[in-house]
Parts: structure tokens; C-alpha cells; sequence
């Protein structure tokens, strides 16, 4: 994509009794193409064919970016799936790079450019034309090309079939329950993703005996400061984003 990723380490002198950061972590996703300014001085492009630049005092490595890199970068409208649950997503529907998987609530098509990036094809369900433009401009900035967006309402039904996976990021998952039924193959998982207990409450209750309700889970994130002598865990944690509820479809 004609980018490089620089980073700079927290830089610090010791005065004789203690360490004082005088410039702190950076990082930056930049067009190689131009030159980069930077507090310190400027980058030029032709040092971004190196592995390290020095400006000044300061010192920047330079990268090739992967996908995550640029992933964290995409417009959202709202808050997005977060990579924590992402990750439980796709650990318990053991998704594969054969996998078809559907997403109802596009949104800013967070989750499905993350999963396209693993799995054969996404197909993607949103009711909100808003939410498909910066779907799509996020999808066509990360050169994304196997993800299918449709707009249409997931509870009135849908032509495709045969799906391994489905993703529910709707307010009223149970509503579709028949939809469901049609599209996700016998094996498939269903997985609904809702803030509220309550949603998965009625949820389950919901839930034909065409289905194996395996269990429901919430992702509690905590990071350390691990940094000289001080150990503990950071102010900011990522606590409760939603419960994940994970159903089969057996009959």
C-alpha cells in the first residue's frame, strides 16, 4: 500500500538518581513516498528504505506494516467489535481459511475485515446506508476483496445458504432465529454478540431445538505497567464490551 511503519522507543537520561524520559513511544503509519516531519526534524523519503533513521537525538526504526497496523486505522462510526472478543470469536467457531461466514450489523465492517483477512468470504447484512459507505471505504482502504455487502434486514430472511459460521451484532438477535435455521449449515455456529444480559437471556430462551446452546462468556481485559519498579495493572482497562453467546445448529 505503499507505506512504512516508523517507531520510536521511549527515550530517557539518567540525572544520577533517577531516569527522566525526555521523549516519549511513538509510532506512525506513513506514505513512503513523501517525507515525513517529524518534532525532532524531517524524515526524507529516501532514508525510509533503511532499517533505522536518526534524527536529531531520536532514533526510528522503520517497518513494513501488517495487517493489524492497518486494521487499527479504519473510520468507525461507533464503537466496533473489539479485538478481545474477535479473538474469542473466532477461537471457539474454529474459523478457517475455508470458512463462509455471515455478519448481520455491518457497521463499520470492523469484524468482517478482520475475519476476511482468515476466512475464504464474508457476507455482511446492514439496514443503515451510512454504515455501508464507510464499510466500504474501510474494506476498499485495507484491499479487502472477499467480503459481500448487502443491504437488507437479517430478520426478514436472506437468499444465501450454507454459511459454517454466522454473527449476530443486532439489538434483537432472536428475531433472527428463522433466518438462521435456513442459512447456517448443519454443524455451523451461531454466535450472538449483545451488551446487555438481558438480550441473552431472551436470546437463548429463543432458541429452537434445532440448536446446542454451548455457552455465553464476557472478555475481561486487564494490561500491566510493567516499566522499572512499577508493577501493576494499568488505570485503563478494556472491562465488559458485550456477552458472546455461541449456539450450534445440530438438526
Amino acid at each position: 500500500m505503499g507505506k512504512k511503519l516508523l517507531i520510536k522507543k521511549e527515550r530517557k537520561v539518567n540525572t544520577g538518581d533517577r531516569d527522566i524520559v525526555v521523549s516519549k513511544f511513538e509510532k506512525h503509519l506513513i506514505d513512503d513516498n513523501n517525507n515525513f516531519g517529524t518534532q525532532f526534524g524531517i524524515i526524507k523519503k529516501a532514508d525510509l528504505k533503511k532499517n533505522k533513521v536518526k534524527v536529531g537525538k531520536e532514533e526510528f526504526y522503520i517497518l513494513e506494516p501488517v495487517f493489524l497496523d492497518y486494521y487499527k486505522r479504519i473510520k468507525r462510526l461507533a464503537q466496533i467489535i473489539t479485538l478481545k472478543d474477535i479473538g474469542i470469536i473466532i477461537s471457539n467457531t474454529g474459523m478457517t481459511r475455508d470458512s463462509v461466514v455471515l455478519e448481520a450489523g455491518t457497521g463499520s465492517a470492523g469484524l468482517s475485515c478482520f475475519l476476511a483477512n482468515i476466512v475464504k468470504k464474508v457476507v455482511s447484512y446492514d439496514l443503515n446506508k451510512e454504515h455501508q459507505a464507510v464499510a466500504e471505504e474501510n474494506i476498499k482502504d485495507l484491499g479487502i476483496k472477499n467480503i459481500d455487502l448487502k443491504q437488507g434486514d437479517i430478520f426478514k430472511g436472506i437468499k444465501e445458504k450454507d454459511f459454517d459460521i454466522m454473527v449476530l451484532d443486532v439489538t434483537e438477535p432472536w428475531k433472527a432465529i428463522k433466518t438462521v435455521e435456513k442459512a447456517l449449515k448443519k454443524g455451523g455456529f451461531l454466535v450472538s454478540y449483545s451488551p446487555n444480559i438481558n438480550q441473552v437471556q431472551r436470546f437463548v430462551k429463543s432458541l429452537s431445538d434445532k440448536f446446542l446452546y454451548e455457552r455465553t462468556i464476557e472478555v475481561i481485559e486487564r494490561e500491566w505497567t510493567v516499566k522499572d519498579l512499577i508493577l501493576r495493572p494499568k488505570m485503563k482497562d478494556i472491562g465488559h464490551t458485550a456477552f458472546l453467546t455461541f449456539v450450534r445448529l445440530i438438526k
